[in-house]
């Protein structure tokens, strides 16, 4: 395999995956195992799909912040399980033997894709919730603890994290789904930004494929954003699925 082919996969991929976050979410489905198989370690793999996807996490912050307004206690109250969670998972990550990290990513990627494909439950949880910010003093006991939970599965691996925060906060009493949404994104990025500091300080970063792929996920996420109100979410969300199982069959199988 020559390496202009593999540098143009990658960038594909990633511009693909930018796409996809901007309408549906589950980018990361198509970018981390186009890192995979093009020859990157899973570990190193995983820590350049963070540092690739973060800079469209966080303009996808900045363009939600004017729907988090009325929730800046919350997101304050959550961003120190987020960091801490964030970091914890991106230790245990660089600690985990690599043939361990091999034989359970068919299991996370499979987890994440049925995180997406089950992504409208989590959305009726958040859609059942109050329309205001206020949120019971066990609401946010509960929220503080998976919050963590969520965290660390972030920055350990991330796919599936903004499904599972949806339904968090729905379970929390919050209904307005335009904050949620941006709670959780930046809640997200926060997640992303600490666990890709860590990676990049340990070295595990492979930085001439994450700049390329970064480049081709903020173009995707761009033009994904401009042709949304076109695109057959339908039709997108099945192929999301199909190629979440797709993969997960390729990494249980492959060598």
């Amino acid at each position: 395999m020559s390496e202009l082919l593999r540098l143009a996969g990658l960038f594909t991929a990633a511009l693909l995956a930018g796409a996809i976050n901007s309408v549906a979410g589950g980018g990361s489905l198509i970018s981390f195992p186009a890192l995979v198989a093009f020859g990157t370690p899973a570990i190193l793999a995983n820590a350049t799909n963070t540092a690739a996807m973060w800079p469209g996490a966080v303009g996808s912050a900045w363009a939600y912040r004017r729907d988090t307004r009325a929730y800046g206690r919350l997101m304050a109250f959550l961003l120190l399980p987020s960091l801490a969670g964030g970091l914890l998972g991106a230790l245990v990550l660089v600690n985990t033997p690599p043939d361990l990290f091999n034989r359970v990513v068919p299991f996370l990627v499979l987890m994440a894709t049925l995180l997406f494909a089950l992504r409208g439950f989590f959305q009726r949880l958040a859609r059942g919730g109050i329309a205001g910010g206020d949120v019971s003093f066990t609401g946010y006991a509960w929220g503080f603890a998976f919050q963590l939970f969520v965290a660390t599965y972030g920055g350990y691996f991330g796919a599936g994290i903004g499904f599972l925060m949806l339904g968090s906060l729905g379970i929390m009493g919050l209904g307005d789904i335009h904050g949620m949404n941006g709670v959780k994104t930046v809640l997200g990025a926060v997640i992303n930004v600490i666990a890709f500091m860590y990676f990049a300080a340990r070295g595990f970063v492979e930085w001439p494929l994450a700049l390329l792929m970064a480049t081709g996920a903020v173009l995707g996420g761009y033009g994904g954003a401009r042709l949304a109100r076109h695109v057959n979410r339908r039709l997108l969300n099945m192929f999301i699925v199909l190629v979440g199982l797709g993969v997960t069959v390729w990494l249980f199988v492959k060598p």
